[in-house]
């Protein structure tokens, strides 16, 4: 087997695999195990991928609980606290991490990866799937029962598959992602919803991950001055968020993110599936689409595991028919947070504002809640899959 990408989702699924006595080759673009920094939010429904990798133990060492979400106006005031820890009780524990230190805990008991390598071409032959790549060195190529495209929202390999429409919405937003020292409870995620900008400060170990952002028009400004209109618009924002935004503007390396997302219309092909983002990237308003893309590859990987070649087919079919209605559900609310936040205009502000106070946590997040609630079966979904239906 073939996984393209060493990011969250293929080094879930690689780490899978390897617990089953399997070998896949892992490739992976970039020339070294790179660390993009941004921070997490991981929903327990991550909960059972890790117990299987063997790794929960060392993901809540690397991670903290985000225990409450706090909500605050366009000015900055403080409109409402909500107790993730309860809404999640059930289920299991809301937690932040840094994605570097999540690739840390994936690749803990050593992951070997081709680094500086891409596929050129993909071809399928028989019952097997013909790939040649681009490396560092020369050209080579290699045939694989299955080839799994991991390789985030702007896959290129994904262009060679037969994968349908693939859709985006790209919000008119972006921002800059930073790290700050923690101040004061550092169990709260909190967030200003403004007028042209949105501003967020999330527990990861150690840290808070903050994201700055607005318009894409409004942002060409530069940092600094982005940040002192922010800090100007909402001068009731409290003196944890003043030091927060103080934090972003000196931060020695922030980068600029767009926010955009994309959803492929067919996951399977012949020979081939589109895991993690490479299938549904999200835009981070609901903090679910790690979560989903962990889940994914943990469903995929249990699917496999008593699986042979004169099946395999019919288990990636139901794979997908399975878990793509549930990622793309998240993905549905994830967009609809999104319309709702990444607006401009007062009137707009007080609106949200007004529904902010209106509207509880679990009612906004609840369709979130029931799929960490209801997650399916993956053995019960292979073996239906292995047995013709009469």
């Amino acid at each position: 087997m073939l996984i393209a990408g060493a990011g969250i989702a293929g080094l879930t699924l690689a780490a899978l695999l390897r617990r089953q006595g399997l070998h896949p080759v892992l490739i992976e673009r970039m020339p070294q195990m790179a660390h993009p920094g941004y921070m997490l939010a991981l929903m327990p429904m991550v909960d059972a991928a890790f117990d299987e990798i063997g790794c929960h133990d060392d993901y809540v060492a690397r991670s903290t609980p985000i225990a409450t979400y706090a909500a605050r106006s366009h000015r900055g005031r403080l409109m409402r606290s909500d107790d993730f820890s309860a809404l999640l009780a059930m289920h299991g524990e809301y937690r932040g991490i840094d994605r570097g230190a999540l690739l840390e805990v994936l690749t803990s008991d050593g992951c070997p990866v081709a680094f500086g390598t891409t596929i050129e071409a993909v071809a399928q032959m028989g019952n097997t799937t013909d790939v040649r790549f681009a490396t560092d060195e020369s050209p080579t190529e290699a045939s694989f029962d299955l080839v799994v495209v991991a390789e985030g929202l702007n896959s290129r390999t994904r262009e060679l598959l037969d994968a349908g429409e693939v859709s985006r919405v790209d919000t008119g937003w972006g921002g800059w992602v930073s790290w700050v020292d923690p101040a004061g409870v550092t169990d709260l995620g909190e967030e200003v919803w403004g007028d042209g900008f949105f501003l967020g400060a999330y527990p990861v170990r150690g840290r808070l991950g903050v994201f700055l952002g607005g318009s894409n028009h409004d942002t060409a400004v530069g940092l600094p001055e982005f940040a002192e209109r922010v800090r100007a618009a909402a001068p009731e924002m409290g003196e944890r968020l003043r030091a927060v935004l103080d934090g972003v503007v000196a931060s020695p390396d922030p980068y600029y993110s767009a926010l955009t997302d994309v959803r492929a219309e067919r996951w399977v092909t012949q020979g081939a599936v589109l895991l993690g983002d490479a299938a549904a990237g999200f835009l981070p308003t609901a903090g679910i689409g790690a979560g989903m893309a962990i889940e994914s590859a943990w469903t995929l990987g249990r699917m496999l595991r008593d699986t042979d070649l004169s099946t395999l087919q019919p288990v990636l079919e139901e794979w997908e028919r399975v878990q793509k209605p549930r990622v793309e559900s998240a993905q549905d609310n994830s967009r609809m947070l999104a319309r709702l936040m990444f607006r401009r205009g007062r009137l707009i502000a007080w609106m949200r504002e007004t529904i902010t106070r209106m509207l509880t946590v679990r009612a906004v997040l609840g369709p979130i809640a029931r799929l960490v609630a209801a997650q399916p079966d993956p053995d019960a979904a292979a073996q239906r899959a292995r047995v013709p239906a009469p």
